[in-house]
């Protein structure tokens, strides 16, 4: 079975909203940048976006102000 993504953008009131729901990666992955860079995210209207497997685990996570906060950037060890 192949594994199928969810996508929720989260309000300044509280509320949320799915925009898709079982969906391929690529699907989510591409709502999700759409969901990131839109007006609402650029004027704090959305202020959170997720992307969830089918286990409801958070697999990406963007919050307004601070940007793309999961999964963290690699760092360099030296």
């Amino acid at each position: 079975m192949t594994e199928k993504f969810s996508v929720c953008q989260f309000f300044e009131d509280g509320s949320y909203e799915f925009v898709r729901q079982r969906v391929s990666t690529q699907e989510a992955v591409e709502a999700f940048r759409h969901y990131i860079s839109s007006v609402g995210a650029k004027i704090g209207t959305t202020t959170r976006v997720i992307i969830v497997d089918s286990g409801d685990l958070i697999t990406a996570e963007w919050i307004f102000g601070k940007g793309l906060v999961f999964p963290l950037p690699a760092t360099k060890v030296i």
